[in-house]
């Protein structure tokens, strides 16, 4: 009887063990792809953390959908000292089929156990949901934010400051990172929203702590989202109670080791070696082709035995020990076709038994084989990055197509090549701090048009970047020449924008890009015109609005409105006539107030059918803003902004009159003289009486005769010549005739002194 007793009791204790074996999961979501039939297909990849078993625990549940599951085997580290209970991590690869009359969707999942902890959590919850809204500035639907982290995660009390992880997002969106509602927080523990990094803000309790995150993107600028049944939302930046276009969640353990006697990096705990990639980095894979991740790591006083990585599934790893307490992990992957365009987390970390390294991620992206070779050369200056693209290495792309990360700046070609100019603080250009590195990032991507069921284009997505290091000094003022804009939709085809400044009213001199930025003064008259080109041979353009701002970004809260629902608002705007497809105007030059000197115009443009009586264009002015119309009817383009500038403000140099006191006094010691000298302001204004009563150093040339005949610039030499021939001639004069009253004085002394001795010398023979 107890023996038995005591079997059931092994066999309750077994059971509780293996339940307790969930250490944290992680989603990442591929773009959902439209289908024929109109449904979307949902593609995800669900990585589960444990210990010894890596099976797949979560049961999924999808809230108006069908799902199907697909298991992969799991990933393991690769190593020494590999057990039967090493920790690892399975990948599920899941795909759903949602109705496009869904505006949202949701995956959940739940179970048990956590291990252990001090938080005392025991069931789990996963949850990933996605807003299904069509975004105006992608023309697709939302990518959600990408983390991941390896299944062991080891930090000493006493060594633990700060945790970075990684979240990461393919639309380039703000990510803020959160503990869940239900979330217990660890005591200790502060996270920072901004940079998903964990911080202390105390001394944290030694043992497992539980952690719950969700990570939530935002658009980092206003746009619009469209549903499959015609309804939109607007997502505006400003609004702080917004709803998030993604949330993910993010969920892992945490064991803080007890205390060790030195917490510098690369002595018990590792650290890792420069050739390393930096946390955060995007690299990239082409399908069917090997993928290759190196890392190195060194602990001078431990010995790595193994490192730690969340990665895809198939992913190879060698690992191999090296002389000076370095080690060296490579890791080796080939995407295939179901990975094409997919944004996959790797987290990695290096192992002894008394520490563990930083958790390193960065982010592989998937792209074609065919695009990855194409021939891209990308030219880093110290302002800008130009970036070339060959035709011939990338068939089947329609560059109509394509837009850099800011769809307001396009790209240009010609008959065998695509280009993209832009600096490094427009287009979407991103800064990243790589430590010893300054990184300016964008992309070239392809897009869709929001009434497209299907498409027959390839997919493009290509990022460039320029790299420079922080010992060398980088323009802090990037100025861009913005001039051509091209756009595409299915009703109105290719066409394009110019958007240039001129040098006189005729607008037939523009600026060219070098003289960028255009400098000018106040109340200065500028003259700006737009030009619209089209693949139609009847078409309009409609200026709907312009406003100034004193940087590059339209929305900026400060800005200043010339052109307001197509109503001129500005006193000194000016339309000048032109044909149907430009708009010319003028406008005086003006700065904002406060610490700026530069100015940016954006207008919002569109093109219509002139026969359209119910177009944009026809309307006109209007006091409120237009309604909604069906552009299906009104026969017009979407409106699209233009930028152009910068203006830059120049300060007037002041007078020369004012730089001096009307009269200037000058003291020649040696005579003993005070000469009053004119300044040229005084000079010019006094008349030829005032010579008559002036001393020599005050005499000036007169005004210009009217009937010389002379130019200015040939009388301002002569009076330059002049006035130098008078002053040589009074300086002489003046020295001669102090030689003169010398010789004098001397003449008279002498004779006096004469006059005394004879004096003397008769008084003596008295």
């Amino acid at each position: 009887m107890e023996a038995g007793m005591i079997i059931l009791l092994l066999f309750a204790l077994q059971g509780a063990v293996s339940s307790a074996n969930f250490y944290g999961d992680s989603f990442s979501l591929m773009p959902p792809e439209k289908q024929e039939d109109g449904t979307f297909q949902m593609t995800f990849y669900h990585r589960l953390n444990a210990k010894g078993v890596c099976e797949e625990q979560a049961s999924f549940e999808c809230d108006g959908a069908s799902c199907s599951f697909q298991k992969s085997k799991a990933v393991e580290p690769k190593g020494e000292d590999i057990q039967q209970d090493s920790w690892c991590q399975s990948e599920t690869h899941t795909m759903a089929n949602i109705s496009t009359t869904q505006k949202s969707f949701s995956l959940r999942a739940s179970g048990c156990c956590w291990p252990a902890n001090l938080e005392a959590k025991t069931t789990w919850k996963s949850l990933a949901e996605l807003d299904l809204g069509t975004r105006s500035d992608t023309q697709g639907l939302n990518s959600c934010p990408v983390s991941t982290t390896v299944s062991s995660l080891r930090v000493p009390q006493n060594c633990f400051t700060s945790f970075r992880l990684l979240a990461h997002d393919p639309d380039g969106d703000t990510v803020r990172c959160g503990f869940t509602k239900e979330a217990v927080v660890p005591a200790g523990f502060t996270l920072d929203e901004t940079t998903c990094t964990l911080k202390s803000s105390g001394q944290v309790g030694v043992g497992v702590h539980v952690f719950e995150l969700m990570l939530e993107d935002f658009p980092s600028k206003n746009i619009t989202l469209t549903y499959a049944d015609g309804s939109t939302v607007f997502q505006d930046v400003n609004n702080k109670d917004r709803s998030p276009l993604c949330k993910v969640k993010l969920q892992f353990a945490m064991e803080i080791l007890a205390p060790i006697p030195n917490c510098e990096l690369g002595h018990v705990q590792p650290m890792f070696l420069s050739e390393t990639p930096s946390h955060d980095d995007v690299l990239y894979a082409s399908v069917g082709q090997e993928f290759r991740l190196v890392a190195r790591a060194q602990a001078n006083h431990a010995r790595i035995t193994s490192f730690q990585v969340s990665g895809p599934q198939d992913m190879k790893t060698a690992f191999s020990q090296e002389d000076l307490g370095k080690a060296l992990l490579t890791q080796t992957w080939t995407p295939q076709s179901s990975d094409l365009y997919r944004f996959i987390p790797v987290c990695f970390t290096a192992e002894t038994k008394e520490a563990q390294s930083e958790m390193r991620c960065i982010v592989v992206m998937v792209t074609q084989a065919s695009i990855i070779q194409g021939k891209a050369a990308v030219q880093c200056s110290p302002n800008k990055m130009n970036v070339v693209l060959e035709k011939a290495s990338m068939p089947g792309i329609d560059e109509n197509f394509l837009q850099l990360r800011d769809s307001s700046c396009s790209l240009t070609s010609n008959s065998t090549h695509i280009m993209g100019s832009m600096s490094f603080s427009t287009c979407g250009t991103k800064v990243e701090d790589k430590g010893d590195f300054i990184v300016f990032t964008n992309e070239i991507n392809s897009f869709e048009l929001p009434n497209e069921v299907i498409v027959r284009r390839e997919k493009v997505k290509i990022d460039f970047s320029c790299k420079f290091p922080k010992t060398i000094s980088i323009s802090s003022y990037y100025s861009l020449h913005k001039s051509d804009y091209i756009f595409t939709e299915s009703s109105f085809g290719s066409f394009g924008y110019t958007f240039e400044i001129y040098r006189d009213k005729d607008f037939k001199n523009r600026v060219p890009a070098r003289a960028y930025p255009v400098e000018v003064k106040l109340l200065e008259t500028i003259f700006m015109g737009i030009k619209a080109q089209s693949e139609l041979p009847d078409v309009k353009l409609f200026v709907e609005s312009c406003k100034a701002t004193p940087d590059d970004n339209p929305d900026n809260s400060r800005f200043y409105n010339l052109i307001n629902n197509g109503c001129v608002e500005d006193e000194t705007f000016k339309v000048h006539p032109s044909d149907q497809t430009s708009f010319n105007f003028e406008v005086q030059a003006f700065k904002f107030n406060g610490n700026f000197d530069q100015v940016y115009i954006t207008c919002s443009v569109i093109l219509c059918e002139p026969s359209s009586p119910f177009s944009r264009c026809a309307q006109g002015c209007l006091k409120e803003p237009a309604r909604r119309r069906r552009r299906g009817v009104s026969k017009e383009t979407g409106g699209h902004y233009i930028t152009q500038g910068p203006l830059l403000f120049i300060r007037q140099a002041v007078p020369e009159a004012e730089a001096f006191e009307e009269d200037s006094m000058m003291m020649d010691g040696d005579a003993g003289l005070m000469m009053k000298i004119k300044t040229p302001e005084v000079m010019k204004n006094d008349t030829l009486d005032v010579m008559k009563n002036s001393s020599p150093a005050e005499v000036i040339p007169p005004p210009l005769p009217k009937e010389t005949g002379w130019s200015e610039g040939e009388w301002k030499i002569k009076e330059m010549i002049s006035t130098n021939i008078s002053t040589v001639f009074f300086a002489t004069a003046f020295l001669v005739a102090l030689v003169a009253m010398a010789a004098v004085l001397y003449h008279f002394r002498k004779k006096r002194k004469a006059e005394d001795r004879k004096s003397l010398i008769v008084s003596g023979w008295n």
